[in-house]
């Protein structure tokens, strides 16, 4: 009996240890597995895109890590401090008109170190994205003048004097850290810029005729800016060039979209909202100095002829873009974009073809092909203007 009594302890004791083991080892196991998880965690690419008057430093990151950021003078350093972060790879060799010079310091410990010395006088901010799609958690930091009114956007074109050539404002989608749809070969945001310039050189020789892109190179501009520049510029006409994108690879052809009537009751509260600042639309209506009833029925009624018109101006180019190939849809849509929301100047949206149809890739990649859209949409301008001929007379 003494020695079954003593086998029975031992065993208990037994029992007893690893039991205080197993809650020894959950309870210490997630803090370490965290901390290794977090000593893996790197900077894993560091991209670097220049705007007029803009550069943007991207870093992406494998968590959503803990960042410093400061300042320093003499010499002028914009300083990111990257906690529980490694960095992988080398520093970017492209960077641009504000740094002179980057460096990274790895030996603080637990933090990475890295130091923008400026090339120039510069304010900076800082945005951070979480994952979405093929990227992963991202800071971005904005490098752009001290006087700049935007960090966001590229510095507002001066307006055109009045009874010039019409203006077509061009604009390319996508840009920069955003690439649009992906192709097997290419991306959205190189395609429809190469189309964009042809669409530019062909209105340049048309008499009557001026264009101008929102964008010049690979940079990203904000969905608003892009709108602004239309403002700014005062644009007779806008239209946003892009390629479409499906899960099925079968889907294909060319597609044209207005604002839809939902999207521009939206934007006409947005618009009265900052009445003050909008107080000379190209379109005559003055929202300034007006009571709130008056300023929306003024503004409503303007919203509604710009969306006839922006309907009719799609007719016109889609009309033309059916010659040169199959169309996805033989009216033209209407959804609720935001750089279709100005609310006086007919704009429209072009989805030159399916950029995830192999077949359709390969001819927006085609010069040929190109040639072909940017035609199109030139005589699809001229005869909307034609037929409008009384409204840009004295324009």
């Amino acid at each position: 009996m003494l020695n079954i009594h003593r086998g029975l302890q031992c065993h208990r004791s037994l029992r007893w240890l690893r039991g205080a083991l197993v809650v020894a080892f959950i309870g210490c196991a997630p803090a370490n597995l965290s901390a290794a998880a977090e000593a893996a965690a790197t900077i894993r690419d560091i991209r670097i895109w220049h705007a007029p008057h803009r550069s943007q430093v991207v870093f992406d990151m494998d968590t959503a890590a803990v960042v410093k950021n400061f300042a320093l003078q003499n010499p002028a350093r914009v300083v990111l401090d990257f906690h529980n972060l490694r960095l992988r790879g080398a520093l970017p060799a492209n960077r641009g008109p504000f740094i002179r010079k980057m460096r990274a310091n790895t030996s603080l410990g637990n933090t990475t170190r890295v130091v923008f010395e400026l090339a120039k006088p510069a304010r900076y901010k800082i945005k951070r994205f979480k994952p979405v799609g093929a990227y992963r958690y991202r800071l971005m930091v904005e490098l752009f003048p001290p006087n700049a009114a935007a960090a966001t956007d590229p510095s507002p074109p001066k307006s055109r004097p009045r009874n010039a050539k019409l203006l077509v404002l061009i604009d390319p989608g996508h840009g920069g850290e955003d690439p649009g749809a992906v192709g097997r070969r290419v991306h959205e945001k190189t395609i429809v810029l190469q189309i964009a310039r042809k669409i530019q050189q062909r209105l340049n020789r048309q008499p009557g005729l001026r264009a101008e892109l929102t964008r010049r190179g690979d940079y990203y501009i904000s969905l608003r800016g892009r709108l602004t520049q239309a403002r700014r510029l005062s644009a007779d006409l806008f239209i946003s060039i892009h390629a479409d994108a499906f899960t099925d690879p079968a889907a294909r052809g060319a597609s044209v979209y207005a604002l839809s009537r939902r999207g521009a009751s939206s934007e006409t509260a947005k618009w009265l909202a900052d009445k003050e600042n909008a107080a000379d639309l190209i379109g005559g209506v003055q929202l300034a100095n007006k009571e709130d009833d008056v300023a929306e029925v003024l503004l409503s009624m303007s919203m509604d002829k710009t969306v006839d018109d922006s309907v009719q101006f799609g007719r016109e180019v889609l009309a033309e873009l059916k010659k040169i190939g199959r169309v996805h849809s033989p009216r033209v849509e209407q959804a609720g974009f935001v750089v279709l929301k100005s609310p006086d100047i007919p704009s429209i949206l072009i989805e030159t073809a399916y950029i995830t149809n192999p077949a359709e890739e390969k001819l927006l990649r085609s010069e040929k092909h190109q040639r072909r859209i940017a035609a199109a949409v030139v005589k699809g301008i001229q005869r909307y203007i034609q037929k409008n001929r009384v409204r840009y007379a004295n324009r």
